[in-house]
């Protein structure tokens, strides 16, 4: 699936749309600053796949700060079957700088 912008997340997260949204950045990082998603660091990504065996046919989400690790969890989930998987371009580092725009 196509990636998503950090203006279409907002968007959707505002419209409190049904999609399962996961952050993969450490829990330190999670911690400080977060947007209320499932935080599961990517190193502990392949062995929650159990867990999330029951999402593969919903839109996933992820994101990262600034979007390359979620890029990695996303094609590492393309990889397992997962198909509908988008990744935040630009990470919370990005969804941040939109706030302040605004």
């Amino acid at each position: 699936m196509e990636d998503i912008t950090v203006g279409e997340l907002k968007e959707r997260l505002a419209r409190n749309e049904d999609f399962l949204f996961i952050d993969v950045r450490e829990e330190y990082e999670y911690e400080d600053d977060n947007l209320g998603a499932w935080n599961i660091p990517l190193g502990e990504l392949p062995d929650k796949l159990d867990e999330l065996e029951e999402y593969k046919s919903k839109e996933i989400v992820i994101h990262c700060r600034s979007g390359a690790r979620s890029g990695n969890a996303k094609h590492f989930m393309a990889s397992k079957g997962f198909d509908k998987v988008r990744n935040v371009l630009g990470g919370i580092l990005a969804y941040r700088a939109l706030e302040e725009e605004e």
